[in-house]
């Protein structure tokens, strides 16, 4: 199965359908289509698409609402595991890759679940001491979501502390792997509700960029707890994201299609900036306190309708614009 070339190349200048088409209508995608009994359909991208959301809504949506932690794994015969895992590899979800750029403006890690963060932010901090220059700043973005029971248990398996919420991992992760002891800066507004509370923390540790743990309110605080979009978008304004500006974002491999999409969406078409996607690397000694949990074909799965559906966003909001 051939590969598709990384870092994804999807940019909001130039021809970005081209790149979303490129991932799309690939072969790992049609041979996944006919694997799970359907059938490439007529019409143009969009058509595509459309035909995409729902259909892997109903063959590779194993969360069913839920936190991801909490989807099912699938039963799936060994040829339809290898043809699984041979597209992950093929679309960018198992394989990390090297910042492609020179320099960047400023470093975003997305947050996520207690081990991820904790991965991420160690990440951040390889890349900036191996020589990735950041002229700006740093920012670890999470948000007031409260740590499960199983995140508990993972930080306390590694000796870690036993935080409450995402930001609060991420804000430790930060003290503990850039060496600082106390925010030079802070600010932000506790309302009594975390839909509708705000938090900024910058840490300057010495010889690296600034580093800003952030979580945002929700844009919906009626209706649920702020997500990466909110986030991404309050950093935005903080930090007064220019026309040009390249970011470099840190996830974990898996999401790297999907939240460089998004990111795509929510910074790169209204601020006019490039972003470049990077997942952790697994192999790095310095990240074995909290090694990366296994993945399965179900979550591959999972991950590659996530990406379908934020590269419809991103189309619809390429071709529809507000």
């Amino acid at each position: 199965m051939p590969e598709l070339p990384v870092p994804l190349p999807i940019r909001v200048s130039g021809d970005p359908a081209a790149g979303i088409a490129g991932w799309i209508c690939g072969e790992p995608i049609r041979r996944l289509v006919d694997r799970f009994g359907g059938s490439w359909p007529d019409g143009d991208l969009a058509d595509v698409l459309r035909f995409l959301d729902e259909f892997s809504a109903r063959h590779w949506d194993f969360r069913g609402g839920r936190e991801r932690p909490d989807a099912r794994e699938p039963d799936l015969d060994p040829a339809t595991v290898e043809l699984v895992l041979q597209a992950a590899a093929a679309l960018g979800l198992i394989r990390p890759v090297a910042p492609a750029r020179p320099a960047y403006a400023h470093l975003v890690v997305l947050g996520g679940l207690a081990h991820a963060c904790v991965r991420r932010v160690g990440y951040a901090a390889h890349l900036l001491r191996a020589g990735v220059p950041v002229r700006g700043e740093v920012a670890v973005l999470g948000s007031f979501r409260p740590l499960s029971d199983w995140e508990r248990r993972t930080l306390a398996d590694a000796g870690l502390p036993a935080d409450d919420t995402e930001v609060d991992v991420l804000d430790t992760a930060v003290r503990r792997v850039f060496g600082v002891a106390a925010p030079a800066e802070q600010d932000g507004v506790d309302t009594g509700h975390p839909h509708h509370s705000w938090s900024s923390r910058t840490y300057r540790p010495e010889g690296l960029p600034p580093v800003r743990v952030l979580a945002a309110p929700s844009s919906e605080p009626h209706r649920r707890r702020a997500h990466t979009a909110d986030t991404q978008r309050f950093w935005a304004g903080h930090v007064q994201l220019a026309p040009g500006d390249e970011v470099l974002m840190v996830t974990a491999p898996i999401y790297v299609p999907f939240q460089h999409c998004d990111a795509l969406r929510t910074l790169a078409v209204p601020y006019g900036c490039g972003i470049d996607t990077v997942g952790v690397d697994p192999a790095l000694a310095d990240l074995a306190v909290l090694p990366e949990q296994t993945l399965t074909p179900g979550r591959y799965l999972q991950e590659i309708r996530s990406a379908i559906r934020s590269m419809r966003a991103l189309h619809t909001a390429l071709t529809h614009p507000v």
